[in-house]
C-alpha cells in the first residue's frame, strides 16, 4: 500500500486534474494499492480566509468572492464529471456551498470568526476538491470512494492547529481500509475533535494527512506530489544553480525544514519517522523524474553536505554580564521564561566563558522575549549584574546541513572561508556536536549571496560562476567581451569556471542583470534598454547592492574618475582588475592602501596589463620575489609606441617622417609628445619599483629630454612637426654615431638598486634589446638567480587584443584564487 498526496498547485486547474488522473491509472493498471489525499484547489484555502475576514468586518464583498468559489468548483466539476448523469454530485455540492454561505452569512452578523468557525470554513476547500476528483477518477475508470477524513482523523480541539489522537485515528484508518477495497480519496488538513465538530492540522495539514495515514496502514511508501522535482540542495529563487537531491534522511529533512525548506514541514515527518516509512518527493507536472526520497538510510558515500538553507529574518538577542559566570541555572531561566512566554528558539549559541547566552528569535517575537526576561532577570539587571538585553534586527540564519559532515574533516573551514572570500561578516555561529548542522548568523542583506557562495564551495556543479561588471566597452572591452564570448563553452569544459557579465557601462549609459548579459547583442542591449550612467558612484553603488558572490570589477578605461572608485569597490569585497594605469602610479600612500584594502577585505587588485599589456611582466616580477629570488635591475623598452618609432629609426632616415607614419598608424597618442616625453612610460615603470618594493613616487623617476626644447615648447601638433624637421640633423646625429659604434638607439626605463629613469640609451648586439622588431616590448630582470643570463620577457605590448586577453587572463586567474 502506499499513500499519495497532491498539492493545491497540482489541482488548480482542470486539466492540470486530468494529469493527476492519468498518473494514477497508470498505478492502477501495475495492480498498486494505494490511497490518495488531496488539497484544496490553489489559491482556494486563502480565498477562505479572505472571505472570513471580509465577512467579519461587515465587507459584502465576501459574496463575490463566494460566487467566485462557487463557480470555480461548479465548473470543474462540469468539465471532469458528467453531472447530467450524476445529479447525486451537483446535489451535494450545491448542499455545501449553502452551508459555507450560511456560516458566512453567521459570522457577518456576529461580526466575528472564531478559531473553531474558521477550521469549519476552511474544510470546504478539500472535501470540494477531493469530491469532485473522486467522481473523475470514477468516471475515467478508476474504482475510487470519496473519505472525509474527518470520519477518521480524531484529534483534541486546538482549532486550527489540533493534535492528532493516533491510536484513535490509527484504529479508524485500520478498520475502515479493511472494509473498502476501492481506492480511497481523502481530504487533506482536517479532522474532527471527540465532540464531532471539524478541525483543522495547521501548516502542511494535508502531507500531515497523507503521513497520517500511511503510519495507520503501515504502508511501504509515501509519495508527496508537488510542483518541483523533489527537495532541492537551496532554494532555486535565490541560488539558481540549486539541484534535486535524489536522497536524503529523516534528521537532514527535519532540519532542512527546520531552516525554511518548504517542499517538507517537521509534523509531517513524524508519523512517517516513527513507522520508518519512506518518502517520495515527486513533480506533478514531471512525473518521470525520478524526485527525492527520504527514509532513514544514509549512504556514507553520499555527499557530506545535502543543503544549504536559510531563515531569511530573524531577531539575535544576546543575555550577557559578569554575574552570570560560574551561576547554575542561568541557562534553566533563561529558556524557561521564554517558554512561557510562547517565544520559539531557532538559534542557541553559548561562549565556554558563560559570560553570555546569544539566541535568534522571529522578529515579531521580540517584544514577549524582552518582557519576559526583564522580569525573569529583574533583580540581578537592577543590581548591575546582567546588561540590558542587546537586540540585533535585520539577520538572515544560513545553514549547510549534511550527515556525512561528521566524517569528513574540514566542513567548517570550507564554510567559513566561503562566506570570508566575499566580505561576508559572520555575526554568530552555532554548531551541534552531531555535526548534522552548522549555522551561521549574517546580515540579511547578504543572505543570498552567502547561499551562493555556500552552494558553490559545497556542490561541484558543472562550472563555478564569476560575476563581472565592467566600465569600458570600447576597443579594448568590446575585444574582452568577444573573447569571452568565444571562449565561454572552452572555460566551462576544461576549466569549469563561468564568467557572467553582470554589469556594463560607457560613458553614458549602464546595464545590469543579474542572470547575465547576452555577450551576442550586448551592444543593442546596452544602447536600448541601458539606463543614463548619472555617475560612476551610481554605477558602484548598483553593483554593491546586488551583492553577488565572487565579482570581480574590469576598468578598461585610462580615467582617473574610474580610478578613484577602486577603495570602495574593493572595500565591499569585489576584485578588481584593469589596464588602467592611474591608480597603481598615484601616491605611493595610495597604492600601498590599495593593496592593503585588497588583503584586508580578502578580494584581488591585479593591474597585469598596465606593463606590456597581456606580457607576463608583473606576475613574473612577483613570481620572482615571491620564490626568494632578488631584484638587482630592471631594464625595459616598456612603450610599444617608441619601440615602433626607434625600431625603424636608422641612420639616413627622416626621425620626423618616422613619427608621423607611428602617428598615422595609431601607435602614438594624437600629440606624440604625450609618449616621445616619456610620462607613460614612467608610470610603468614606476609600478614595477613599487611591485620590486620600493617605495617610489612619480617626481623620484628621472627623464632625460629625449626631444629637443623646442620641440616640447611647440603651441601645437602641427608646430611640433615643424620643430621635428628642424631637429633632423639632431637625432640623424644620434643615430650615425650609434650604427658607426654597430649600436641602435632605444628608449630604455632602468632601476638600478632603487633608482629609476628613462632615457635615450645605444645597445650593442650583446644587448637583449638590439634585436627588438616592431612594437614589441622587453623587459629584462637581473636577479641573483638571474645573473649573468638576466630573464627576459619580449612581445607585443600594445594592441587592443592582446591587452583584452591579458585582462581576460587575470579575470581567470583572480577567479581561480576566489574558489581555491
Amino acid at each position: 500500500m502506499k499513500v499519495l498526496k497532491f498539492g493545491g498547485s497540482s489541482v488548480a486547474k482542470p486539466e492540470r486534474i486530468l494529469s493527476i488522473i492519468d498518473i494514477l491509472k497508470d498505478y492502477y493498471s501495475r495492480g498498486e494499492k494505494f490511497a490518495v489525499v488531496f488539497s484544496a484547489f490553489g489559491g482556494v484555502t486563502d480565498s477562505l480566509i479572505g472571505m472570513c475576514k471580509k465577512a467579519e468586518v461587515g465587507n459584502e464583498d465576501f459574496r463575490k468572492d463566494l460566487k467566485a468559489f462557487k463557480e470555480r468548483h461548479m465548473s470543474a466539476a462540469k468539465e471532469l464529471i458528467d453531472l447530467e448523469n450524476t445529479p447525486q454530485v451537483l446535489k451535494d455540492l450545491k448542499e455545501n456551498h449553502e452551508h459555507l454561505e450560511n456560516l458566512l452569512v453567521g459570522i457577518s452578523l456576529l461580526g466575528e470568526v472564531s478559531p473553531r468557525t474558521l477550521d469549519h470554513v476552511l474544510s470546504f476547500g478539500e472535501r470540494n476538491s477531493a469530491y469532485i476528483i473522486s467522481h473523475a477518477m470514477r468516471k475515467r475508470g478508476l474504482a475510487a470512494s470519496y473519505l472525509d477524513a474527518r470520519r477518521l482523523i480524531v484529534t483534541d480541539s486546538t482549532f486550527n492547529s489540533a493534535k492528532v489522537d493516533f491510536d484513535a485515528t490509527y484504529s479508524n484508518i485500520q478498520n475502515h481500509f479493511s472494509s473498502h477495497s476501492d481506492v480511497q480519496v481523502t481530504t487533506g488538513f482536517i479532522g474532527k475533535n471527540k465532540d464531532g465538530i471539524t478541525t483543522t492540522l495547521g501548516r502542511g495539514g494535508s502531507d500531515y494527512t497523507c503521513s497520517i495515514f500511511a503510519a495507520g496502514l503501515d504502508a511501504e511508501a509515501i509519495e508527496i506530489w508537488t510542483d518541483v522535482n523533489g527537495v532541492m540542495t537551496a532554494d532555486p529563487r535565490k541560488v539558481p544553480k540549486a539541484f534535486t537531491l535524489p536522497s536524503m534522511t529523516y534528521a537532514e529533512a527535519m532540519e532542512m525544514s527546520h531552516f525554511g525548506a518548504k517542499v517538507i514541514y517537521p509534523p509531517t515527518l513524524q508519523p512517517a519517522l516513527k513507522k520508518r516509512i519512506p518518502l517520495y518527493i515527486k513533480n506533478t507536472f514531471n512525473p518521470g523524474f525520478i524526485g527525492t526520497v527520504v527514509s532513514e538510510k544514509s549512504d556514507p558515500d553520499g555527499l557530506p553536505v545535502k543543503g544549504v538553507t536559510s531563515i531569511s529574518d530573524i531577531c539575535l538577542m544576546t543575555l550577557q554580564g559578569s554575574g552570570m559566570m560560574g551561576v547554575s541555572g542561568i541557562s534553566a531561566r533563561l529558556f524557561g521564561s521564554l517558554g512561557r512566554a510562547g517565544v520559539n528558539i531557532i538559534i542557541i549559541t553559548q561562549g565556554s566563558s558563560e559570560h553570555s547566552i546569544t539566541f535568534a528569535i522571529s522578529p515579531k517575537q521580540t517584544e514577549q522575549a524582552l518582557e519576559a526576561i526583564n522580569a525573569e532577570f529583574e533583580y540581578e539587571m537592577k543590581g548591575m549584574l546582567i546588561d540590558p538585553i542587546r537586540v540585533e534586527n535585520d539577520l538572515s540564519a544560513v545553514a549547510v546541513i549534511g550527515e556525512n559532515m561528521r566524517s569528513h574533516s574540514g566542513m567548517a573551514g570550507r564554510l567559513f572561508s566561503a562566506l570570508g572570500r566575499n566580505g561576508i561578516n559572520i555575526v554568530a555561529i552555532a554548531q551541534g556536536s552531531s555535526e548534522l548542522n552548522i549555522s551561521t548568523v549574517v546580515k540579511k542583506s547578504d543572505e543570498a549571496k552567502a547561499l551562493n557562495a555556500m552552494h558553490e564551495a559545497f556542490f561541484v556543479s558543472d562550472a563555478k560562476t564569476l560575476n563581472v561588471f565592467m566600465v569600458g566597452v570600447g576597443l579594448i572591452g568590446g575585444t574582452l567581451l568577444e573573447q569571452i564570448q568565444t571562449e565561454a563553452e572552452n572555460l566551462k569544459e576544461n576549466q569549469g569556471l563561468e564568467i557572467r557579465i553582470v554589469g556594463i557601462s560607457n560613458s553614458r549609459k549602464m546595464l545590469f542583470r543579474e542572470n547575465g548579459i547576452n555577450l551576442s547583442d550586448w551592444k543593442n542591449d546596452l544602447k536600448n534598454e541601458g539606463e543614463p550612467l548619472t555617475s560612476l558612484p551610481a554605477y558602484v553603488q548598483r553593483m554593491k547592492d546586488m551583492n553577488l558572490p565572487h565579482s570581480i570589477f574590469v576598468d578598461n578605461t585610462a580615467n582617473k574618475d574610474v580610478a578613484a572608485q577602486y577603495e570602495t569597490i574593493l572595500d565591499a569585497s569585489i576584485s578588481v582588475s584593469t589596464p588602467n594605469k592611474i591608480a597603481a602610479s598615484s601616491s605611493y600612500l595610495n597604492y600601498l592602501r590599495l593593496k592593503n584594502i585588497a588583503k584586508k577585505r580578502n578580494v584581488r587588485y591585479r593591474f597585469e596589463t598596465n606593463v606590456g599589456a597581456g606580457l607576463p611582466v608583473i606576475s613574473t616580477l612577483n613570481d620572482l620575489m615571491s620564490s626568494g629570488d632578488s631584484i638587482l635591475k630592471i631594464e625595459g623598452v616598456l612603450s610599444g609606441s617608441l619601440s615602433f618609432i626607434f625600431n625603424k629609426f636608422e641612420a639616413g632616415t627622416s626621425f620626423k617622417d618616422i613619427v608621423m607614419e607611428a602617428k598615422e598608424a595609431g601607435y602614438t597618442e594624437p600629440d606624440p609628445r604625450d609618449d616621445l616625453g616619456g610620462s607613460d612610460v614612467r608610470r610603468k615603470i614606476l609600478i614595477l619599483a613599487r611591485e620590486a618594493g620600493y617605495t617610489l613616487e612619480s617626481s623620484d623617476v628621472i627623464i632625460e629630454d629625449i626631444l629637443p626644447k623646442a620641440c616640447m615648447e611647440a603651441p601645437s601638433v602641427e608646430a611640433f612637426f615643424e620643430e621635428l624637421e628642424k631637429a633632423n640633423d639632431y637625432f640623424g646625429g644620434l643615430a650615425e654615431k650609434a650604427a658607426s659604434e654597430g649600436k641602435k638607439l632605444r628608449i630604455i626605463a632602468t632601476l638600478d638598486k632603487g633608482k629609476a629613469s628613462i632615457g635615450l640609451r645605444s645597445v650593442g648586439t650583446d644587448h637583449p634589446f638590439y634585436s627588438l622588431s616592431g612594437s614589441d616590448n622587453m623587459i629584462v630582470f637581473t636577479t641573483e638567480r638571474y645573473n649573468e643570463r638576466p630573464l627576459v620577457v619580449r612581445g607585443p605590448g600594445a594592441g587592443a587584443a592582446v591587452t583584452a586577453a591579458g585582462v581576460f587572463a587575470e579575470i581567470i586567474t583572480i577567479g581561480n584564487s576566489l574558489f581555491a
